[in-house]
């Protein structure tokens, strides 16, 4: 290669890079800046679900307090009123659950006949929970059939859904606020002074005596 040839390639190098720079695409989708209402859920239901696990419902409101906090999302009550719905689940650990259900069936010496009910008997019930451990956020759409899109966002850490700096949605959030920077507020002041017409003055405040 000749001299000249290398020194172009080196000035033209930088240039190259920057203009790449600018026209890369945020690491956050669109929506994410353009999203105004925002629903939160978790993977096995709703937050008033009466199934729902007690760890996922604290979960829910830690979220949503936090969104709350955050400001630049309208929390809706209606999971087809938002733009971007937020699915959480708490991490699980082995618990297990032992309990004495009762049934229908013969007693060891009971009154009834042999192969019928006799009375009511009682068992234990074994059971557990297991699932991951680590607390999971992602961030999903609504499809037009009502049902979730795949995830947009989604992450998962030990604790991430702690209250009260619930770090896995203040990820979310520095992530979308430096891809997309929240608008300053517009005063009054400047509202008025758009709004009216330019070379026409606004007329004077009549002096009080």
């Amino acid at each position: 290669m000749k001299p000249h040839q290398a020194v172009a390639i080196t000035l033209l190098l930088p240039a190259a890079l920057l203009l790449h720079a600018k026209n890369k695409k945020p690491s956050v989708p669109a929506v994410f800046g353009q999203a105004r209402y925002v629903y939160v859920e978790a993977v096995d239901g709703k937050e008033f679900d009466p199934n729902l696990d007690p760890d996922d419902r604290i979960a829910i409101a830690d979220v949503r307090d936090a969104l709350d906090n955050w400001k630049r999302y309208i929390l809706t009550t209606s999971r087809d009123d938002a733009q971007i719905v937020i699915v959480v689940r708490k991490g699980r650990v082995a618990r297990g659950n032992v309990g004495i259900t009762p049934h229908q069936g013969q007693l060891p010496g009971g009154a009834g006949q042999p192969g019928q009910p006799g009375g009511i008997g009682s068992g234990a019930q074994f059971g557990a929970e297991v699932g991951p451990p680590d607390d999971f956020f992602e961030v999903c759409q609504v499809n037009t059939d009502g049902k979730l899109s795949g995830p947009l966002w989604q992450q998962s850490m030990p604790d991430g859904l702690n209250a009260p700096k619930v770090m896995l949605l203040e990820q979310f959030e520095e992530a979308v606020d430096k891809a997309y920077p929240p608008q300053p507020a517009t005063s009054k002041s400047q509202i008025q002074q758009t709004s009216q017409p330019s070379g026409q003055q606004q007329p004077a405040q009549p002096q009080k005596p």
